[in-house]
């Protein structure tokens, strides 16, 4: 795992407080390493999403921001539903089965890390998403999903998410070996649109 994966793996799990600043100097000597592969790290994860500005150079921990989550489950339920929808005629058993292998994988290992739920959810999404053959809308859902990632796993172990999500992707999925597009489309529009206001609701709760 290189130096940019372990920021951000440390990131999912709440190592660094939120609002907190990280120090090129601290993290080099954190992670056993020089300051330029931190400085080079801590740019791309900025530029992810991962990390905000801070003063003329520095950068710290975002706060998880309603207004954030908001806007991206608004533009996912839009586009993920329309492309799934162009991805219909272009579905097989193979990509079908593939799909279903991530699923059941998920289902056999509770286990899961934030950062293993993200990428999985993610994989399971793609495998379908990758057969409408539309390079620019699935580049534009792609990032939509990067931006998601550090919530996704917040929604999957903090909100106890996880098992009702797998469900909700298991109806997905049958949908589409039924080839019933309609219906998984309206399902896939729900399911971000419910997991998205769970997670508004909550981060607007004073306590948070």
């Amino acid at each position: 795992m290189g130096l940019y994966e372990k920021i951000k793996s440390d990131l999912q799990h709440g190592r660094f407080a939120a609002g907190q600043v990280l120090k090129q100097a601290e993290l080099a000597e954190l992670y056993a390493v020089s300051r330029i592969p931190v400085r080079d790290a801590l740019q791309r994860l900025k530029n992810e999403g991962w990390l905000t500005g801070h003063g003329k150079r520095g950068v710290a921990v975002p706060q998880l921001d309603p207004i954030e989550v908001e806007d991206l489950y608004l533009m996912r339920m839009r586009l993920e539903p329309l492309l799934q929808s162009l991805a219909l005629e272009s579905l097989n058993g193979e990509i079908l089965g593939r799909a279903r292998d991530i699923l059941e994988s998920m289902q056999a290992k509770p286990e899961l890390s934030a950062e293993q739920i993200g990428k999985m959810n993610w994989e399971f999404h793609a495998c379908i998403y990758r057969a409408a053959a539309r390079p620019t809308l699935f580049s534009t859902v792609e990032q939509l999903h990067r931006q998601c990632e550090r919530y996704i796993g917040y929604q999957s172990h903090g909100l106890n998410y996880q098992d009702t999500s797998q469900d909700e992707h298991f109806a997905i999925l049958k949908a589409l070996q039924e080839g019933n597009g309609d219906q998984a489309a309206a399902l896939l529009a729900k399911h971000i649109e419910a997991a998205g206001k769970l997670l508004v609701r909550h981060l607007h709760q004073p306590h948070f």
